[in-house]
């Protein structure tokens, strides 16, 4: 039987504000059964997604809904020597805390731009270096830095103002979503997980059709877990073959799921 009832994939947009309608930004849906269809927002006078809309969206379907694996295309944490550069305590729900103290991407008409040149936020105050990247970026070999702003195929923009959103999700939905790795390597059964992903590692694997970029990473997705979930494959990559020192870093740093 399938651990999951739903697969979640997501292409994020870190553009503009939490309010914006985003393009970059789709969801793709599959479950056990069906093949991943696209989720288009709730009707409004706003063509896509926003980041607000989706996470107020998210918090609702992962409350009442089913068993939902949804993967997330933004680092879920920073590299440790931020951690240690800015006397962090190596806790991750601390770490959410503190960043949307600094980094308010949460806030209406805020964008990552306007807390990086000082208008909002002291973002300033809990910046980091574009060399430095997490184990799990240099164990994919093409993964960016979350500090390597303003170059094509960038995460940066995408993780500062997500990481707002995954401390809502939390706070919304405490230990009713468990968030991998941080809450620990292997899910409890019939709880919706939410994980961080990195679609290059299997967007070449299915034919694009009439998929945009955008839409066929977040198919991608959806698409990989539902059938890594078909094949009993999930409990492997839940657990993958870390020792322990990696283990330990991963609680504060992330890790991506499926990396080999």
């Amino acid at each position: 039987m399938p651990q999951f009832s739903r697969y979640l994939g997501i292409d994020y947009s870190g553009a503009q504000t939490p309010t914006s309608s985003l393009p970059g930004l789709r969801l793709y849906s599959a479950t056990p059964s069906s093949p991943p269809i696209e989720i288009p927002p709730p009707p409004s006078p706003r063509k896509y997604w926003t980041r607000r809309g989706l996470a107020h969206w998210l918090a609702t379907e992962l409350l009442n809904g089913p068993p939902t694996l949804v993967g997330i295309d933004h680092a879920f944490s920073f590299p440790i020597r931020y951690f240690d550069t800015h006397r962090l305590p190596h806790h991750w729900p601390s770490f959410l805390d503190d960043f949307q103290h600094h980094w308010p991407t949460d806030h209406d008409h805020i964008s990552v731009d306007s807390i990086r040149t000082g208008t909002f936020g002291h973002g300033t105050n809990r910046t980091g270096n574009s060399r430095w990247r997490r184990l799990t970026e240099e164990r994919s070999r093409a993964a960016k830095s979350v500090f390597h702003f303003d170059v094509q195929g960038s995460v940066a923009k995408s993780t500062h103002s997500g990481l707002t959103w995954l401390r809502y999700l939390r706070q919304q939905l405490g230990s009713q979503l468990h968030f991998w790795p941080f809450d620990g390597w292997e899910p409890p059964p019939n709880r919706s997980v939410i994980a961080e992903i990195y679609p290059a590692l299997w967007n070449r694997t299915f034919p694009t059709e009439a998929r945009n970029a955008h839409q066929h990473d977040a198919y991608s997705v959806a698409r990989w877990m539902q059938e890594t979930d078909a094949a009993n494959h999930l409990p492997n990559h839940f657990s993958p073959n870390l020792n322990e020192s990696i283990r330990s870093l991963a609680l504060t740093e992330g890790w991506i799921l499926g990396l080999p």
